[in-house]
Formats: C-alpha cells, structure tokens, sequence
C-alpha cells in the first residue's frame, strides 16, 4: 500500500468516528453524513498519493467531507423541505475547524442518538457499532451472532427510522437520562469489548478501538458524575485495560494470566478504577448491577499480586451474583472457569456440561480435561475449538497447546 494510502487508513480509523459525528449534526442524516465522508475518504486516496499528505488529515478530511455532503444536497434538491437544505448548505460551506470540546459534545450527541428508545436495543448495538466503531456488516454479524443480510437491513431501517420519526441528535433532558443510560452504557462496554476481543482477525486487540471507548466513558462518567452506572463502566474498562500490556509477548502470542508479567499492569489505572468502582457502590444502595459486578471481578484479579494468592472464592461469588443478573455466555463460562478454581475441575466441568458449546466453551473445556490428565478428550475439544473463527494470536495459542496435549496423550 502506498503511503498515501496508508495515512488515508489510519486517519478514517483514528479520527473518522470524529468526522462523522460532527457532520450528522450538521446535516441532520445519518445516511447522507456516511456517504459524505466515503466520498471523503475516496477523495483522500485518490489525492494524497500525489499530492502528498496534508499537514492536518483531519481537518482536511472534515472540510473535504463538507463539501461532498454539499454536491450530494444539491444532487437531491429536488426532494422537499429546501429551505432546510439551504441553511445546512451555509453551515457545510463553512471551512473552519470544529473545537476539540464541539467534537466530544457531537460523539455524545451521536452515543444518545444511537441509543434512542424508539430503536430496539439489537438495533442500537448494531448502529452503534457500524457509526461508533465503524465495523463492516460482517463484523457487526459476528459480534452479535447474526447474518450480513440481516445487519445491514438492520442498519437501513434504523436510519430511515432516525430520519422519518426526527430522533433529536441531542443528549436528552435529565429526566430522560435514567431509561436511556442503559443502553448508553451498553454501547460503550460493547465497543471496548470489539477492540479488547475481537471475534477474528489478525489483532489480538486494538488499541485505538478499546482507546476510543475509554475516552467515550470518561465524557459520560464527566457528563453524569452523579450516576453509578456511567462510573462502574468507566471503572471496568480501566480495570481491564491495566493488564493489557502483558497479555501478549514480545512475539505478539497470547500470555496465559497465570502466567502474565504482573509489574507490566498500570497500577495508576488499577488504583483509579478501584476507586471509581467503590465511588459507583456507594450509590446503588447495595444492588450491584452487571458492570459493577464485572469491575469487582477485575478488581479481585488486579489487587492480586500472584496468580495463586487470587482470592477465587470471592470471585466465583460475584460470578454467581453476575449470572443471577445479567446472564450471558461470558459470563457463564467465567463462573465455569471460577468454579474449577475454587473448587476443582468437576464442578467447572458440571457447569460447563449446562452451557451452549461454542469456540471458547470447546477451548476452555480442553484446559479443564487436560487438568484431570484426560487429554485425548482435550484434543477432540480443542479441535473443536479451532473450527470456529479466532485471532491470529489466539489461533496460534489453541495450536500450540493442542501439540502438548497431543504428546501428553501419547
């Protein structure tokens, strides 16, 4: 790939969540905004390679993306509401740079708009995901376990919806804030998690991504300090980006927790989520919910010095209370996985026996049966485990412990 390629890339991957947000609010149209910064982002490829990379790629990626928006109202001007289209023709003719704090009020005003009520929450995830993150049809199907066909419906309804009901794109009055915190939050946690583990691909994790997240729960934990919800998410994505550095090895391989370099967690991040976490407890008058629960667990693996000083019978406690809450498949095989530590393999066993497999339950499963020595069944697990779609890293990871259960079988 060229160099100007590459900088086009790495400015629609950093800053064009930025660019769109901005532009929606000018525009008023999820639709006609992405189209706008396509054609931007197709300008830019077609530019940069020859005339070389512009001092400021966003800001020449954002006046660009004006102006598409612009040849794209006046290609439409036959449709109605024209007076509505000439004053949004004064605002994108404009070619100054938006401020830093206009841009992070737009990326909320965006988190609120895709979290509507009038949408169902599958659709808010969905249209989160492909205007937040901007993940492809196919990526978002993965994440939420459907097909390409029926996301991108998903995604066209959502925006015609947005469009003909006139969803104000707004951070909504304090009285509408307790039935839409939910799904706000949700939205956030989800977009940490597609960068912190994604489903497939050649990263193990990206950074940007689970960056991006954080800085969005940070303007939510700003915006609504008062709210426990918004502060045990900021909390749990703090507590699990600490251990990131030493997930991976210098080779880019998976590193087991057991076996993670510990002095490689930021223990300013530890310290601050831990902090966030019992500032968010004590205003739930002792009704944990999901997010403060999964913080706790963090936080019980981050004050840990070593892995078998791990106090996993507090752990496997909050699982039970995770479960009772807010089930889900995660959370499922974590209360497998605490349950085999806690206790022992058999009854991590009889929990995993209860579950629907999947890639993770197969692989999970195989380290549980190579504990009893059982490894034959660890392979055909593991086996199984690898059918189904993964990293790289994690592909690499599930190969080589298949290999030792192999000799262990032998």
């Amino acid at each position: 790939m060229e160099p100007g390629h590459d900088a086009v890339a790495e400015t629609v991957r950093v800053e064009g969540t930025r660019i769109l947000a901005t532009l929606i609010r000018t525009v008023g149209d999820v639709q006609l905004a992405e189209d706008a910064v396509q054609e931007a982002t197709l300008a830019a490829l077609g530019a940069w390679p020859v005339t070389g990379v512009p001092p400021e790629p966003r800001a020449w990626m954002t006046v660009t993306a004006r102006r598409k928006a612009i040849d794209i109202i006046r290609r439409e001007r036959a449709r109605a509401d024209k007076e509505r289209d000439s004053t949004r023709l004064i605002e994108l003719g404009r070619t100054d740079i938006v401020p830093a704090a206009v841009v992070q009020d737009d990326l909320l005003r965006l988190i609120f708009t895709c979290c509507h009520p009038a949408l169902s929450p599958p659709t808010r995830v969905a249209l989160a995901l492909r205007t937040l993150c901007g993940l492809s049809p196919t990526q978002i199907a993965g994440v939420m376990l459907t097909t390409e066909a029926a996301t991108a419906k998903r995604l066209t309804r959502a925006r015609q919806k947005i469009a003909a009901a006139r969803i104000p794109y707004r951070v909504p009055p304090e009285a509408e804030l307790p039935e839409r915190l939910p799904a706000v939050c949700g939205v956030v946690h989800s977009l940490y998690t597609s960068g912190h583990a994604p489903v497939e691909g050649q990263t193990a994790y990206d950074v940007d991504v689970c960056a991006e997240a954080i800085r969005l729960a940070e303007l939510l934990h700003e915006l609504l300090p008062e709210q426990q919800m918004p502060t045990a998410v900021l909390a749990l994505l703090l507590l699990t980006e600490a251990r990131r550095p030493a997930r991976l090895d210098a080779d880019g391989d998976v590193v087991t927790l057991d076996q993670q370099d510990r002095s490689r967690w930021d223990n300013a991040a530890i310290a601050r989520g831990i902090d966030l976490l019992n500032d968010s407890l004590l205003r739930s008058n002792q009704q944990a919910d999901a997010y403060q629960l999964q913080a706790a667990i963090a936080a019980e693996h981050a004050r840990a010095a070593t892995y078998d000083t791990t106090d996993w019978t507090e752990i496997l406690r909050l699982y039970e209370l995770l479960v009772s809450v807010a089930p889900s498949p995660a959370a499922d095989l974590g209360l497998a996985v605490a349950a085999a530590e806690a206790k022992d393999t058999t009854a991590g066993l009889a929990l995993l026996s209860e579950l629907t497999p999947s890639p993770r339950w197969h692989a999970v499963r195989a380290e549980l049966l190579a504990r009893d020595h059982r490894y034959d069944e660890a392979v055909g697990e593991l086996t199984k485990a690898l059918e189904g779609p993964s990293t790289d890293a994690e592909r690499r990871h599930r190969e080589r412990r298949l290999e030792l259960f192999r000799a262990a079988a032998d």
